[in-house]
């Protein structure tokens, strides 16, 4: 009986190490489907990149460094021993956790995801395997995940911390060179370190700290850039994880062939999203993470509300990104922006809260000649005319370009429309059908002029469409 039981174990373990290759987990479609409805229907997150890169935001010995704000230490290759000076100067005494809750709450957003460590190897918590935190190494002196929680807590929000398991530029993890056993040395020879020793004495305690010390949070780990991971590195992460958040989600940056709950595009809309696969796009509001004194290159609120209505008709969640200085405030074009998107969400959330993606394929478009997405492929140009998202016996239609003609002409619904309503206004429209398709007849003046939502109820709980093929 014993040697049948450990070679039972013996083949759950490898059991469970296949799963963790091939990226499904061991559960049932309803036990994922059960663990993901609340990150399914919530839509809308906010990213917090917060940390020391905030205080010299972007210039390192008074000249300007390319690329993103929390990226500084790599950029500007400054080496170990200096880059940790910064922390003396990182002292947020005007950060208000309820505030920032709050203006998440009111821009519509139901989750946020915040960098407990970035790739500078910084814990924005209380950690007892490093010195290098805000408790120990800042005037500060205290965990600001802590008060995040119980704001979370008072709002109604969800928590998910950030944590990068593999690029670690001061405790002795990757310094980007994704090749060999070890961390290779990146600019300062203090930087090389056993990758193994980093992942068993820093990455694995640190996950566990962050698992066990904030209640009822974190329900996300979003892990980031996994270079230098391995099987083994990752299933260790995996394990000591699930020990102690089995219903936590995990996105698919986590390496070792490890696919993870949600798919993360990052600063890019795919065309048709991930059918089949839950997914969310992460994005700046400028063109930066974290804090950088000199990026004012804001999007506008027209595009931020548009993206949003462009991923929920492809079935895929938007996670928009701040970056907090160093003394603790959100830059006011993002407080800005965020009272912007609320307000429209507050009329128009029912369209995307719980969506489903659109039933009519993928939008109108093409593929530029000329402009490339990051991974080199041509970029989708857009046809921004209007957007489609679904729920039982509904179909809510997000116009972009109001009709000059008054009229709105959607192709291909075969379901009848029992009723056709301006959600903005509770306005009734006409209905009528041709050759053309289902004609709605607008007033002449749009009630939104980012997007304007048109339900539709339907005859069927499913929506009939024309084949698209």
């Amino acid at each position: 009986m014993k040697r049948n039981l450990l070679l039972l174990a013996l083949l759950g373990v490898a059991f469970f190490s296949w799963q963790l290759q091939a990226g499904e987990p061991a559960e049932t479609k309803e036990q994922r489907d059960s663990r993901m409805t609340w990150w399914r229907e919530a839509k809308f997150g906010l990213f917090i990149h917060w940390g020391v890169y905030s205080v010299p935001a972007g210039y390192y010995r008074g000249k300007s460094v390319a690329g993103n704000g929390e990226w500084i230490m790599n950029k500007g290759k400054i080496p170990m021993a200096e880059y940790q000076l910064f922390a003396k100067d990182f002292n947020p005494v005007k950060f208000n956790a309820y505030d920032w809750v709050k203006a998440a709450k009111e821009a519509g957003m139901k989750y946020i995801i915040i960098t407990a460590k970035h790739h500078d190897g910084f814990a924005m918590f209380d950690t007892k395997v490093s010195k290098w935190n805000i408790v120990d190494a800042t005037p500060y002196s205290k965990d600001v995940l802590k008060p995040l929680a119980e704001a979370c807590r008072k709002y109604g929000v969800k928590l998910g911390f950030y944590y990068s398991q593999a690029q670690d530029w001061n405790n002795g993890g990757s310094t980007g060179v994704p090749s060999g056993t070890n961390a290779a040395p990146g600019w300062d020879t203090a930087q090389k370190h056993d990758m193994d020793d980093y992942i068993d004495n820093i990455a694995i305690p640190q996950v566990k700290e962050i698992c066990s010390h904030y209640g009822e949070f974190p329900a996300v780990i979003w892990w980031d850039t996994p270079r230098n991971m391995n099987t083994n590195r990752a299933q260790k992460l995996y394990d000591a994880v699930h020990a102690l958040r089995p219903s936590i989600i995990l996105n698919n940056r986590l390496g070792g062939g490890y696919n993870g709950d949600t798919e993360t595009p990052e600063q890019h809309i795919p065309p048709q999203g991930y059918p089949g696969r839950d997914w969310e796009t992460c994005m700046t509001m400028n063109g930066t993470w974290g804090y950088k004194k000199d990026d004012n290159n804001w999007k506008s609120t027209e595009t931020l509300i548009r993206n949003l209505c462009d991923i929920a008709s492809k079935g895929g969640n938007y996670l928009l990104n701040i970056g907090p200085t160093s003394e603790g405030l959100v830059p006011q074009p993002s407080l800005d922006r965020l009272a912007e998107i609320g307000k429209w969400m507050k009329v128009n959330g029912e369209a995307i809260y719980g969506s489903g993606p659109t039933p009519f394929g993928a939008e109108a478009g093409k593929f530029s000649d000329t402009e490339k997405d990051k991974d080199g492929t041509p970029k989708f140009m857009a046809n921004w005319d209007w957007r489609a998202t679904t729920k039982p016996g509904k179909i809510f239609l997000e116009i972009f370009q109001w009709p000059t003609s008054r009229r709105f002409v959607l192709p291909g619904l075969l379901s009848k429309v029992t009723d056709a309503t301006l959600v903005a206004t509770g306005q009734k429209l006409a209905v009528s059908a041709s050759s053309a398709g289902m004609t709605l007849d607008l007033p002449a003046e749009a009630p939104d002029k980012i997007a304007s939502v048109v339900r539709l109820e339907l005859a069927d709980t499913s929506p009939k469409v024309e084949s698209t093929n």
